[in-house]
């Protein structure tokens, strides 16, 4: 049969992962990714319409498709089916700022992308956690792309970022002396601790020019997501693939670097580790883990 996974725009994070899956399953399957707009709230409706059987989405996402809560308009009968990635999120800023810390940034221009995007709704939850107000500070509503030249312009003073690496990031810190805003003491832990579907994420020196130490941000579980109407035998094979193939897949996208690690989380912490909002797992994806040996 032909499996149809949901991703992101065109060379996306989620679109570059389903790729790469797909050419792991085109061994035996035909694979078609498609480009969803909206990302994570689009593959969780293509899933519930029956259009696909994979989507890729950030983990906030799936429990609010489960219970039906906005922007879903009924609950989804949606499942986990595979961790993807831990990308850290973080906040841009020219080298030259005298902005240092996340709560430099009251008073200030920020860009924290489209109004209706899910990137928009992790600056939503991470300040509510630490208990700012969108009015302490001037919001602007922007592509990532329009941001950065806003930023590179001097017409903002900080830009939210999407995990890394993507070309948009890599692109402006080769074209422009940055630094990236640091939490301020306990405000890190907070955040992670309140908001189940993050974790810690280190951004290693040298990941980006201007990046000089290892600073530690907010990272968002990312996940490979089905519906609970997919057959067992097909979701059982297409993670058995994965997991089989992780390693593999870590060396042809670096998106992946990491998949082998989170896979081996399900052997320690058992399957509530990719339970983000009491999401449960497919069948499926449970009978692939426990041929593996991940599950008991």
């Amino acid at each position: 049969m032909t499996i149809r996974i949901g991703t992101s725009e065109q060379g996306g994070t989620f679109n570059r992962q389903g790729e790469a899956l797909g050419n792991v399953l085109r061994a035996a399957h035909e694979v078609e990714i498609h480009t969803v707009e909206g990302s994570s709230v689009g593959s969780a409706l293509m899933l519930h319409a029956g259009a696909l059987e994979f989507g890729f989405s950030a983990s906030n996402w799936v429990g609010r498709a489960r219970r039906g809560e906005d922007p879903f308009k009924e609950p989804i009968a949606i499942r986990m089916a595979a961790p993807a990635n831990v990308g850290p999120m973080f906040f841009v800023v020219r080298a030259d700022s005298d902005l240092h810390v996340i709560d430099d940034m009251k008073g200030r221009k920020v860009s924290v992308n489209g109004l209706h995007t899910g990137m928009y709704q992790h600056t939503r939850t991470i300040f509510g956690i630490l208990g700012m107000s969108f009015d302490e500070f001037e919001p602007h509503h922007m592509s990532f792309e329009e941001g950065v030249e806003e930023l590179v312009a001097g017409e903002i003073d900080a830009q939210w970022q999407c995990p890394i690496p993507n070309p948009v990031m890599t692109g402006l810190a080769n074209r422009a002396d940055i630094r990236i805003l640091e939490y301020g003491p306990g405000q890190l832990d907070k955040v992670v601790a309140e908001a189940g579907f993050y974790r810690r994420a280190v951004m290693k020196a040298g990941c980006l020019r201007g990046v000089d130490q290892d600073t530690e941000q907010v990272g968002v579980l990312n996940v490979i997501t089905t519906h609970e109407r997919v057959p067992d035998e097909l979701v059982r094979e297409v993670i058995g693939r994965m997991v089989d193939n992780a390693q593999a897949l870590g060396e042809a996208e670096e998106l992946y670097a990491g998949l082998a690690d989170l896979f081996a989380e399900l052997k320690t912490e058992g399957a509530s580790v990719f339970d983000p909002s009491g999401m449960k797992l497919h069948p499926g994806a449970v009978a692939a883990y426990r041929d593996a040996g991940l599950l008991d």
